[in-house]
């Protein structure tokens, strides 16, 4: 069943989606009336799942559920997938690349491919302080206090062999 994400616990379990290009508004809007949609009807075993999610700076789609009230399920992990992944071809996004870096650059959020990325920092456009998007966490709580970090924190760093 759908719930407000603010309204979730902070030990809710998170999946970011990151977005290779910058969401329009109009696209944001269909994404969440279509991810409402699906949350409504998500479930694990049979068990309705309390799930929400968030779109943020226009590139992350954030999937939560409180796994006290139902846990999920590899079924159920499974069905978000292909939810995305219906997503990803309905508005012709990438949503599910890893090998895409998010990185922060005077407030702005970009995303680039590893190559991209280690240009940037090799040209010293990043540094060990430039701002990156951890998604790779697992709880709410880790989203609010872990997700954006510095390069010299993340990762990040062991991919481009900072």
């Amino acid at each position: 069943m759908y719930s407000n994400s603010q309204n979730l616990p902070s030990h809710s379990r998170i999946w970011i989606y990151q977005c290779s290009t910058e969401l329009t508004s109009e696209v944001e809007n269909l994404i969440g009336d279509e991810t409402k949609f699906f949350l409504e009807s998500w479930t694990a075993h049979d068990k309705a799942l309390q799930a929400g999610f968030e779109i943020r700076y226009h590139r992350f789609l954030i999937l939560m559920i409180d796994e006290k009230v139902a846990g999920a399920s590899g079924c159920s992990i499974d069905k978000s997938v292909h939810f995305i992944q219906s997503l990803e071809k309905k508005f012709g996004l990438s949503l599910m690349d890893r090998m895409q870096f998010a990185y922060k650059l005077n407030e702005k959020v970009e995303t680039v491919s590893r190559n991209e990325f280690e240009k940037l920092f090799e040209e010293g456009i990043l540094n060990q302080e430039s701002i990156v998007f951890n998604n790779l966490l697992h709880t709410k709580q880790e989203l609010d206090s872990a997700w954006e970090i510095p390069v010299r924190d993340s990762w990040h760093r062991q991919m481009i062999g900072a």
